[in-house]
């Protein structure tokens, strides 16, 4: 044994003396740093001021869309501030008090634009920050609002408002291709929407069980609709950007007229359509009294596809790497001198822990740098990050990481062994690396789907094949499966790699010192099967 400790160090001090070794250990903690940080800065510095006009020829809607464009700020108004509180409140009972200030700002889980209109009616901006002032901490920087991404500008000279769409949109067209600038407090900038709403577009709603209203005219069809001109071709349905919002806003409003015209009032409508029996989300294994589901409940639900998808990257880095060594070694012959000194099984056993403490070392450096930046975030821009830190602190999900990363790497590390063994070069190994790498992606695609019924027949089924017991328990970890899953799954587990080793052992007796063509998958079983001599 002495010996096989003696490889491991050895497999240990070669890869981790690589510069490879060290990319990957600082690559994964700069993604996941990466992850949380660049949307934050694609959305303050990144993404430029979009210049639209506005032609409402029908004089109606336009006053309609600019109140809707306006609360949509008003709300990146409130988010910026609830996270400018988080940020710069004082510890203590300050930052009790900057919470409480916190919670009466807008939620927005019901009517956007009443709860906008609520905000502004209480003074808004500077009636919060008047309440926050004492509550921050020294030296805190002044609240800097939210940039306009969205910004209405006149028509450029010379451009009739009045004029045919099609004289209209041929006078803009220049200006959308940016072949044209328009000048914007004295600087040249790209137009980037326009949006046409025709005269008589009263006149061409579409109303259910009335079909005249929903001929088109001969010509250019388009002439009867309001148009979007933009090279973004992002549609209004995609549910986000200015198309969606200014269809939401005018839609909005044509139904407000339509209920007047009718001889309804549209405020009882609002109220009504408001009105609304409570509907409660409850967890009958959570504690009396603290069973209504909230977001930390989705983020505990659907945090261990994310170790899913670390173990499957860690186990199938590792394994790649014991391939590549060994393979190296034996085609540029230093496995000859190696089993000079060490049996086949002391040397197979010390690649195995070796390559085991290289995975080992890198996942605890992804698990340190996973803490240490939701710790830095969490209190700061990113709520998601201190729930999240909260989960894995109270949870069992990295202790068993750790287990299934040691077992599904000793059974994966078993069938490498075998394959590096028998093949003198990579290429010779593609072909069983790619049945291998079509065994591993079912864990990836079901990923999504077991968090949706943990505790259901497919995950059940995936949990008792031992190629997939590591992902899939992994994937059940918070939905507390039964007992008898998670002890019989782990047994299963467990003796599954201990034959598998076994195997693997016989295998890389006879294949190490091979040349040649490599054996067919047959042959290679008879191995492992064959009663030692």
């Amino acid at each position: 044994m002495k010996y096989a400790f003696l490889v491991a160090w050895r497999e240990y001090v070669e890869s981790t003396k690589a510069k490879g070794f060290w990319i990957g250990i600082f690559m994964m903690p700069l993604m996941l740093f990466l992850t949380i940080q660049v949307p934050i800065l694609l959305e303050e510095k990144a993404t430029p001021i979009r210049y639209f006009v506005l032609v409402d020829q029908s004089g109606t809607l336009a006053p309609a869309v600019d109140a809707a464009l306006e609360r949509t700020y008003q709300k990146q108004v409130v988010e910026a501030l609830k996270h400018y509180a988080a940020k710069y409140s004082k510890p203590g009972r300050d930052w009790v008090a900057a919470q409480r200030a916190t919670s009466a700002l807008p939620q927005f889980d019901g009517d956007s634009a009443q709860s906008v209109d609520a905000f502004k009616s209480r003074g808004g901006k500077e009636s919060f920050l008047e309440q926050l002032r004492p509550c921050l901490k020294p030296g805190a920087p002044a609240f800097k609002e939210p940039r306009r991404v969205f910004q209405a500008v006149p028509l450029p000279s010379g451009i009739n408002p009045d004029a045919d769409f099609a004289l209209l949109v041929n006078d803009l067209k220049p200006y959308l291709r940016a072949d044209k600038q328009l000048l914007v407090n004295g600087q040249p900038a790209d137009l980037y929407v326009a949006i046409l709403i025709p005269k008589d577009i009263e006149s061409r709603i579409v109303r259910p069980k009335s079909q005249a209203s929903a001929i088109k005219p001969q010509g250019l069809t388009t002439n009867y609709q309001i148009q979007y001109w933009s090279t973004d071709v992002t549609p209004a349905k995609a549910g986000y950007g200015l198309a969606h919002d200014v269809e939401q806003a005018v839609n909005a409003e044509v139904r407000r007229r339509e209920y007047l015209a009718r001889g309804l009032d549209s405020v009882v409508i609002h109220d009504v359509d408001r009105t609304y029996a409570p509907f409660a989300s409850l967890n009958p294994k959570k504690e009396a009294g603290q069973e209504a589901v909230n977001e930390t409940d989705v983020i505990r639900q659907w945090a261990p596809s994310g170790f899913v998808y670390l173990l499957w990257l860690a186990i199938f880095v590792i394994i790649q790497m014991l391939l590549n060594n060994t393979i190296e070694e034996k085609s540029n012959r230093i496995i000859e001198v190696l089993l000079s000194s060490v049996t086949p099984g002391e040397l197979m056993m010390g690649k195995l822990f070796g390559i085991a403490a290289v995975g080992l070392t890198m996942v605890g450096a992804w698990m340190l740098a996973l803490f240490g930046i939701l710790s830095w975030k969490t209190g700061g821009a990113s709520d998601f990050a201190g729930q999240l830190l909260v989960i894995l602190k109270a949870s069992n999900l990295v202790p068993l990481f750790s287990i299934y990363f040691l077992l599904g790497y000793l059974m994966y590390a078993a069938f490498i062994l075998s394959i590096g063994s028998v093949c003198n070069s990579i290429k010779e190994a593609q072909s069983y690396m790619g049945v291998l790498t079509m065994v591993m992606m079912v864990p990836m695609l079901t990923m999504t789907f077991i968090p949706k019924d943990p505790n259901g027949p497919v995950a059940r089924l995936l949990s008792w094949i031992p190629l997939y017991t590591p992902f899939t328990m992994m994937n059940r970890a918070n939905a507390d499966p039964p007992m008898f899953d998670l002890i019989g799954t782990f047994v299963l587990l467990v003796a599954t790699t201990v034959l598998a080793l076994w195997m693997c052992g016989k295998i890389f007796r006879i294949g190490i010192l091979r040349t040649g063509q490599p054996p067919k998958i047959v042959e290679m079983m008879r191995w492992a099967v064959k009663k030692s001599q």
